[in-house]
C-alpha cells in the first residue's frame, strides 16, 4: 500500500468525521428547530438529497478536471456549508439549516468517490485491499466525530453551533491532506473511447446487484443510525450515551476495513455480503429486545459491521461492471441510486421514530433487508446457471 493510499485514508477519516458529526447532531438540532416533530430528520435528509442532486455535477467535474480538483472543490463547499449551518443554528432558521445541508451534499457526493479513487491508486491485483484500506480510514472518524460533537456542543449558548464551526475546520484540514495526493492524470478522451451508453451498463446483472445491495444496505444503515439519537433521547438517555453508541457504530462500520478486502479476495464478494445481511438480522433482533444502553450499543455495532461487509462487497462488484473510460458515468449512477435511497430512508427515519417508535422502525427495516438478500440470491443463481455444463 503506497503513500497516496494512506493519505486518501486520512482524507476518508476527515470525511467520516464530518459525516458522523452531522448524523449525531442534525437530527437533534432539527428536532429543536422544526415546526413539527416529524420534520426532525429533514436536515439529515437534506444532506443526502443534496448528494443525489450533485451526482451528475460531480461526475462532470471529475471527468473534466480530474479527481484532485473535484475533491478539493467538494471540501471547499463542505466548509462553506458548515459555516451556513452554524449561522442557521445561531439564528434558529430551520429552513436555512436544511438548505445548508443540501449544499453540504455536494461535498458528500464528492467524498463518496474516495473508495473508487482508491482502486485507481493500486495495482489491479490489490484493488479490493485498497478499497478496504481507504474505507478503514473512517475508523478515526468513528472516534473523532462523536467526541467532537460532545466537546463543542456547549461552546456557545446555542447547542451544537460550535460543532458546525468545528466541521468547517475539519474540511479545511481535508483540503491540506488532499493537496499531497498524486492521482492518475485525467485520460484524454476520444470518440473511439467514449465507452458504452449508461443504460447498457445499467442493464448488466452485476451492475443491478451492486447498485441494489450498495443502496439498500446503506439505506437500512442510515434508517436506523439517523433515528438512534432521537430514539435514545425519547428513552431518557443523555446525549453522551448517544455519542458513545454512535462511536461504536462507526467503529463497526470501518474497523473491519483492515481485513474485509482480504476476506473478499479469499472467499468472494457474495459470501461476505451475505454475512453482512446476517449481521443486519441480528442487529434488528437485539434492537427489538429492549431499549437499554447496552442494547442500543450492540445493535448499532453489528449494524456497522453488516454495512461494511455489504458496502465493500458491492463496491468491489461494481468495479467489474465498467471500463476505465466509463467510470465517471457509472460511478455517478451508483452514487445517485445510493443517495436517492438514503434520502427516502432519512425521511422515513424521522417520521417512523417520532410517530411509530423505535420498535416499528426496526420491524420496517426488515423489508429492505429482505430485498437485498433477494438481489444476492438472484445473482448467485445467475452465476450458477452460467457455470453449469452445457451453458453457451
Amino acid at each position: 500500500m503506497n503513500r497516496n493510499l494512506w493519505l486518501l485514508a486520512a482524507a476518508q477519516a476527515l470525511f467520516l468525521t464530518n459525516n458522523v458529526t452531522f448524523i449525531a447532531i442534525n437530527g437533534l438540532v432539527g428536532l429543536a428547530l422544526a415546526p413539527l416533530g416529524w420534520m426532525a430528520t429533514l436536515p439529515v435528509m437534506g444532506y443526502v438529497v443534496g448528494g443525489a442532486l450533485s451526482t451528475h455535477i460531480v461526475a462532470a467535474t471529475q471527468s473534466r478536471f480530474g479527481r484532485k480538483a473535484s475533491f478539493q472543490l467538494g471540501l471547499a463547499v463542505g466548509m462553506l456549508s458548515a459555516l451556513l449551518c452554524a449561522y442557521a443554528a445561531f439564528g434558529r432558521h430551520f429552513w436555512l439549516l436544511i438548505a445548508a445541508t443540501v449544499l453540504a451534499g455536494y461535498y458528500n457526493a464528492n467524498a463518496q468517490l474516495y473508495r473508487f479513487a482508491a482502486a485507481e491508486l493500486a495495482p489491479a491485483s490489490a484493488r479490493e485491499k485498497a478499497v478496504s484500506l481507504v474505507m478503514a480510514g473512517g475508523l478515526a472518524g468513528a472516534v473523532i466525530g462523536p467526541n467532537l460533537a460532545m466537546q463543542t456542543r456547549g461552546l456557545f449558548s446555542v447547542p451544537f453551533a460550535g460543532a458546525y464551526l468545528a466541521l468547517a475546520g475539519v474540511a479545511l484540514l481535508g483540503m491540506v491532506v488532499l493537496s499531497f495526493i498524486t492521482f492518475p492524470p485525467v485520460p484524454v478522451k476520444s470518440e473511439s473511447r467514449e465507452g458504452r451508453p449508461l443504460l447498457t451498463i445499467m442493464r448488466e446483472p452485476l451492475f443491478i446487484v451492486a447498485a441494489a445491495c450498495g443502496s439498500l444496505g446503506y439505506g437500512v444503515m442510515n434508517l436506523l443510525m439517523a433515528a438512534t439519537p432521537i430514539a435514545m433521547q425519547q428513552c431518557g438517555l443523555p446525549f453522551s450515551d448517544a455519542a458513545f453508541v454512535l462511536e461504536w457504530h462507526v467503529i463497526g462500520m470501518f474497523a473491519p476495513g483492515f481485513f474485509t478486502g482480504h476476506l473478499i479476495k479469499r472467499f468472494g464478494a457474495l459470501p461476505i455480503m451475505s454475512t453482512g445481511i446476517a449481521c443486519y438480522l441480528v442487529c434488528i433482533a437485539i434492537a427489538l429486545s429492549g431499549v437499554e444502553l447496552h442494547q442500543f450499543t450492540a445493535a448499532l455495532f453489528l449494524l456497522g459491521i453488516g454495512w461494511n461487509f455489504l458496502f465493500t462487497g458491492a463496491t468491489t462488484l461494481s468495479l467489474q461492471t465498467y471500463r476505465p473510460e466509463e467510470k465517471d458515468r457509472a460511478q455517478g449512477a451508483l452514487n445517485f441510486f445510493m443517495f436517492a435511497t438514503l434520502a427516502m430512508s432519512s425521511l422515513a427515519s424521522g417520521v417512523l421514530v417520532t410517530t411509530q417508535g423505535w420498535h416499528l422502525l426496526n420491524l420496517g427495516s426488515l423489508v429492505p433487508v429482505a430485498l437485498t438478500a433477494a438481489a444476492l440470491g438472484w445473482l448467485a443463481l445467475q452465476r450458477r446457471a452460467a457455470a453449469a455444463p452445457g451453458t453457451p
